[in-house]
């Protein structure tokens, strides 16, 4: 289990509270959790099994099935690329094989410094801006190989 991170069990119980402890908000307090520290710690899993009164195999089951959860630690700067029809077409896997290029990552991999998580995903939803990536929350459309670089050099920037 991951031991170098401190989890701020009072902000976990916030969370919890703030769903009124519905298991059915399983995936919501995940996701909340996750917004915190880019990845759900495992040791959170017992905890939220025994709060909310489910099983830990029904908390690993919703962070294994669903792709905005993870149980790893992931980047700072989450990348999504759109693999979807409307983005595959228009160059998503240019746009993947260059980021995987100069993060010298692959796809589902993080940077060993931490900073970057690579994941391809179905359908971002802006099909008409193909292809188009997320980082994080914000979304960029109508790229390639040059300007996703360029996209990626600014939140190194950032960081």
């Amino acid at each position: 289990m991951e031991k170098d991170v401190d989890i701020a069990w009072k902000e976990i119980d916030t969370i919890v509270d703030k769903y009124e402890g519905s298991n059915e908000a399983l995936l919501m307090i995940m996701q909340d959790i996750s917004d915190i520290y880019n990845y759900v710690p495992p040791d959170v899993v017992p905890y939220l099994a025994e709060r909310l009164g489910v099983k830990k195999s029904q908390v690993y089951g919703v962070a294994t099935f669903y792709k905005t959860i993870s149980l790893e630690p992931r980047g700072k700067y989450i990348i999504n690329v759109c693999t979807g029809t409307a983005c595959h077409v228009r160059g998503a896997e240019k746009i993947m094989d260059a980021l995987e290029e100069r993060l010298d990552i692959k796809e589902g991999e993080t940077t060993e410094d931490k900073l970057f998580s690579l994941e391809a995903v179905r359908c971002i939803g802006c099909c008409a801006s193909g292809p188009v990536i997320t980082v994080n929350q914000e979304t960029h459309g109508g790229l390639d190989r040059s300007n996703v670089i360029q996209i990626l050099e600014e939140y190194k920037q950032d960081a």
